[in-house]
């Protein structure tokens, strides 16, 4: 989420239903970190979906050793961002309130992707290290400028599988910055909420199958 520069960012392609990060051995073809959100192009859509296809991997390995859980769970850990934990805690109380196939629990051990902080001239991101996991960086200024839950709820929505859409208004959540600082909402709207729940109960899936097929 670039919000500094939200005019220069090109439409971002739709992200798809997961498919070639799930297939045996597939990972983020880089090892050094992959940031998202900078000029909107292609990379930067590859990025998303490297970041999401990480997170489904970790919750598709804890549900095949757990088949039986009742809910898709994604853990998070906030530790390395304390100065945001309000955030944090609120944009998981926002995604958990808007779908129903997917929810956001707070816990260190074996998080599924974690959140930072820092100072960053390039803003607030989702990121994959290569090695399977993410994280979300939240920029000290960025947060100052704009409305630090709506900034923080829209990182998430990467998480979830969201490419950014600069060019939508401002009830999109992941419109990003492209309605400027004035807007506040911090809500997926209607679209988002459904999508969310359509690559939850299909992308995950395919991983799951996968990860219950390498386990016997």
């Amino acid at each position: 989420m670039r919000l500094r520069m939200p005019l220069l960012a090109a439409a971002t392609a739709a992200l798809g239903l997961v498919t070639a990060g799930l297939t045996a051995g597939a990972h983020p073809a880089a090892a050094a970190p992959v940031h998202h959100g900078y000029t909107g192009s292609s990379a930067e859509a590859g990025a998303d979906r490297a970041f999401f296809d990480a997170v489904v991997r970790s919750v598709a390995a804890k549900r095949a050793a757990h088949p039986d859980a009742a809910s898709v769970t994604i853990t998070y850990d906030a530790s390395g961002a304390p100065t945001f934990s309000g955030e944090i805690s609120r944009s998981a109380s926002i995604w958990n309130g808007a779908v129903s196939n997917v929810k956001l629990q707070a816990g260190s051990s074996g998080a599924d992707f974690s959140y930072r902080e820092g100072n960053d001239s390039r803003g607030s991101y989702a990121s994959t290290d290569g090695h399977g996991k993410g994280y979300v960086f939240l920029d000290y200024a960025q947060n100052k400028e704009y409305d630090s839950t709506r900034v923080t709820a829209h990182e998430t929505g990467h998480v979830l599988g969201l490419p950014d859409h600069y060019e939508g208004p401002c009830s999109e959540l992941m419109s990003g910055g492209g309605p400027g600082p004035s807007c506040t909402n911090s809500s997926p709207d209607a679209d988002e909420r459904a999508r969310v729940d359509q690559l939850w109960a299909n992308g995950l899936k395919a991983a799951l199958d996968r990860a219950l097929s390498a386990s016997r």
